[in-house]
């Protein structure tokens, strides 16, 4: 086995399978492991994708955001085992691969467009459980209805029409004379 097969096949067995899909521009989750001591906790860093870059297990990615008037830019290895979990919040709209422009921005220049008709999937999968499939009942055919006996056969016949106010009835016809 040459050193170059080697090398790849520990990269592949290191890539983590979990990663969702997402790209520059998107407002992300990234849940940290912080160690401290002998404690571990998560941290969460939530902000927009500014670029990625790379391939492979060297495959990173840059984070920018502004929490409390300060500006912060992080860059993460994909596949760090530090990284325990990502959540895409929402996709942005953008027309470039490196979004270096935000850093000198703030307020409403600062913001990325929301790309619209991308469905997220927390909400389709929620959709999905909550909604009772639905039960399309076929119209019975005519021959059958004919054929019925019992309540169900006076539920489908057809109602009889209202008689017409008293006032229609009682108007009376034209009273001009006819010539004769």
């Amino acid at each position: 086995m040459s050193r170059d097969a080697l090398l790849e096949e520990i990269e592949t067995n290191q890539l983590k399978k979990d990663i969702p899909h997402f790209n520059v521009g998107d407002t992300i989750k990234v849940h940290i492991r912080i160690i401290e001591g002998e404690k571990e906790r998560i941290q969460v860093f939530t902000g927009t994708v500014i670029a990625r870059r790379g391939s492979g297990l060297s495959e990173t990615f840059a984070m920018y955001r502004i929490a409390y008037g300060t500006r912060m830019e992080r860059v993460f290895s994909l596949h760090s085992p530090r990284i325990s979990k990502i959540e895409v919040m929402r996709s942005g709209k953008v027309r470039r691969a490196k979004l270096y422009y935000l850093r000198g921005t703030a307020g409403k220049a600062a913001k990325v467009k929301e790309k619209i008709g991308v469905k997220k999937p927390k909400i389709a999968a929620l959709i999905h459980e909550e909604a009772p499939p639905e039960v399309r009942e076929e119209a019975p055919a005519v021959e059958e209805v004919k054929g019925e006996e019992g309540p169900k056969a006076e539920e489908k016949k057809p109602k009889k029409k209202a008689p017409k106010k008293e006032e229609e009835k009682k108007k009376p016809k034209d009273e001009t004379p006819k010539s004769e």
